[in-house]
């Protein structure tokens, strides 16, 4: 687009109620914060456990700055991999049940790196048609054919899988999708990559810390499956990993041109994921609150008009439609000190805009009664 045709296209967007703007945090992420000077309680963050500011993961991130500088300094294939990375990669393989790990600076990374080592114009890459963007990209970049099934339609996936002639085939899906907050069928999608010879690739961004997104699957967990994860939504610090075979990492450590032609993450953020993960394993309660949470919420909204998406998740999408009256309701609650993103097409179809309610297990009862009571005042007004 030239650049005197941006100004028009911008003014579209704004009379279309869809241009994005940035408000910036001021002190640390939580369920309240300062954006933009102002104090507001907050349901918009993925910190789903409540450990993106927590003092514990912060000292052992200093330690590490401490002892070990800031910067990887170079590629992990140069002199970048540290012994923090190493041992934090042993550790996540571990955790999910699966040979290897290998960490990437985000998911957006890691998904990319992944479909293009894996695929070339020969393959076929399968995907349900509310996958995150990063796993389209992705598969476009592989120049492998995509073939996308209607929403957790898995007898339209079987149809595409049965007349593919694809020498590769792979079957990419979200485990738990980030903006209707349902989840893939993992036991059955194995079932199918097994019967049709494909890998499977779990995009559980939204999943991992929260749910046990593995649990239904056989173990040992087959070769073919590949389980990639982000660490900056429940972990609460950043980056991302890819788990599956010995074989498989190997090959992502040669051919995965988003790891290899990258600088590594500073070794610190290494260690402050170790430190969240023993947070995790010593307090079950935030997982237990979560859940009761998501209860809470979900039997307040019976009585008011706007409808939740049937989601067990921490992420609680409340249905509007309309795009300005998403907006509108987002700014309602906005002057009441209640901060929650209005998702609007492109992220979602036209005619769902929604709002992307997303608990903590630091929120507390008290916050989501005071949620309940804004909507229905704004639904009576």
């Amino acid at each position: 687009m030239l650049p005197h045709r941006l100004q028009s296209a911008l003014s579209d967007l704004d009379r279309l109620g869809l241009r994005r703007c940035r408000r910036v945090l001021d002190g640390v992420q939580g369920v309240r914060v300062t954006l933009d000077g102002r104090e507001y309680l907050s349901f918009s963050s993925n910190d789903y456990l409540g450990l993106a500011g927590h003092p514990d993961i912060a000292m052992a991130a200093r330690a590490a700055v401490a002892e070990f500088g800031v910067g990887a300094g170079a590629a992990h294939l140069l002199t970048g991999h540290h012994r923090l990375h190493h041992e934090l990669e042993s550790e996540l393989a571990g955790l999910v049940g699966l040979p290897a790990a290998l960490l990437f600076s985000s998911g957006y990374m890691a998904n990319l790196g992944v479909v293009q080592a894996l695929l070339d114009r020969h393959g076929e890459v399968f995907e349900d048609r509310l996958n995150h963007a990063s796993l389209v990209d992705a598969a476009l970049l592989s120049r492998a054919k995509l073939s996308r099934y209607p929403h957790l339609d898995l007898a339209a996936l079987e149809r595409q899988l049965a007349n593919s002639a694809a020498r590769t085939k792979l079957i990419a899906t979200d485990t738990v999708f980030s903006m209707d907050g349902d989840q893939a069928c993992v036991a059955e999608l194995l079932v199918l990559a097994e019967r049709y010879d494909a890998w499977l690739y779990l995009d559980d961004a939204h999943g991992f810390g929260v749910l046990e997104s593995l649990a239904p699957s056989p173990s040992p967990l087959p070769p073919r499956l590949i389980y990639m994860a982000t660490l900056g939504k429940a972990v609460g610090v950043s980056g991302a990993f890819v788990a599956g075979s010995g074989e498989l990492i190997e090959w992502l450590v040669n051919k995965a041109r988003t790891y290899v032609y990258t600088t590594a993450q500073p070794p610190l953020l290494a260690a402050a994921v170790r430190a969240s993960l023993k947070l995790q394993a010593a307090e079950p309660w935030r997982r237990r609150h979560l859940i009761d949470l998501v209860g809470r919420l979900r039997a307040g909204m019976a009585d008011l008009p706007w409808a939740l998406f049937d989601s067990a998740t921490p992420i609680q999408p409340l249905l509007v439609g309309d795009a300005q009256a998403a907006l509108a309701l987002a700014e309602g609650l906005r002057q009441r000190g209640i901060l929650i993103p209005a998702i609007r097409p492109p992220t979602v179809p036209a005619g769902t805009a929604r709002l992307r309610i997303s608990l903590s297990a630091s929120h507390s009862f008290e916050d989501v009664e005071t949620l309940l009571a804004s909507l229905r005042a704004l639904a009576a007004s």
